[in-house]
C-alpha cells in the first residue's frame, strides 16, 4: 500500500492521507472503459475537479465527465490567446453538455501583455518565455486549485502525446499533492476521432497554445512540482 501525503511545498487539501496502490490501481484501470475510470475517481470520496484546454479533442473529455457527474468543477484556463473557433466550439460544448466549466483568465490582458513583450516569447528566450507561460497558464491554474482545492484531478492527457507522458499511468501522484486520473491515457488518436464522430461532437478546427512551440511539448500543468 503506497501511502501519499502531499510534500511540504505542495497544497495541503485533503483532510487525511490518499492511500493508493498505484500499481494495483493501474492494473485494474487498464481493463476498464474511460467512463469506468471516471466513476472510480469521483467514487473515491474526495474534492475533485477535472480541467480542459477546450483544444481540438476536448469533447471527449467532457462528455464522459457530463455523463457521469455533470456539476463536477471544470477548469479552463482560458490563456486570452484562443481563436475564434475554439470560442464558438467551446460555447456550444458548454450549452449542450451543459457542464460546470469554470474559467481562469490571466491577470494581464493579452493585448497589454503583447504591447510589453512584444509578442510572444520564442521558445528560445527560455527566461522570457517561462515568465510567460507563468502568467498565462500557471498561475491562473495555480489560482483554481487555490480555491477548488481538489485532491482528485481528472485530466485528458494521453501517453502518446508527450515523452514526459509516457512516464506516467492512468492514476499517477502529481506533484501538488493531487491524484491525477486520466480515464483516456491509453486512447489512440484514432480512438479520440472515432468517439467523436460516433457521438457527433464538435470539435475546433484551429487550436493555439501559445505557450507551446510545437506538438510534444509540456506547457508546465503537468511538470510543476
Amino acid at each position: 500500500m503506497i501511502l501519499y501525503s502531499a510534500p511540504p511545498n505542495a497544497y495541503n487539501f485533503g483532510t487525511r492521507p490518499v492511500e493508493l496502490d498505484l500499481d494495483t490501481v493501474n492494473d485494474t484501470l487498464r481493463n476498464a472503459s474511460a467512463g469506468e475510470v471516471v466513476r472510480w475517481a469521483l467514487g473515491q470520496g474526495r474534492k475533485a475537479i477535472a480541467t480542459t484546454s477546450m483544444g481540438r479533442n476536448a469533447a471527449v473529455m467532457l462528455h464522459l465527465v457530463s455523463q457521469v457527474e455533470a456539476n463536477l468543477p471544470t477548469i479552463w484556463v482560458d490563456t486570452g490567446y484562443n481563436l475564434r473557433d475554439t470560442y464558438v466550439v467551446a460555447e456550444r460544448l458548454i450549452r449542450d453538455l451543459k457542464v460546470n466549466i469554470q474559467v481562469y483568465s490571466p491577470k494581464m490582458t493579452s493585448e497589454r501583455r503583447n504591447a510589453i513583450m512584444g509578442g510572444i516569447p520564442a521558445v528560445e528566450e527560455q527566461e522570457r518565455h517561462q515568465r510567460f507561460t507563468q502568467e498565462v497558464k500557471l498561475e491562473p491554474f495555480t489560482r483554481a486549485l487555490g480555491e477548488f482545492q481538489p485532491e482528485i484531478w481528472l485530466t485528458g492527457i494521453r501517453q502518446e502525446e508527450t515523452e514526459h507522458r509516457k512516464t506516467l499511468d492512468i492514476v499517477s501522484l502529481d506533484g501538488r499533492g493531487i491524484v491525477k486520473v486520466a480515464p483516456i491515457f491509453y486512447w489512440s488518436e484514432d480512438d479520440m476521432e472515432s468517439y467523436m464522430e460516433r457521438l457527433a461532437l464538435p470539435t475546433c478546427k484551429h487550436y493555439f497554445d501559445p505557450t507551446k512551440a510545437h506538438d510534444g511539448r509540456e506547457c508546465g500543468l503537468h511538470t510543476e512540482a
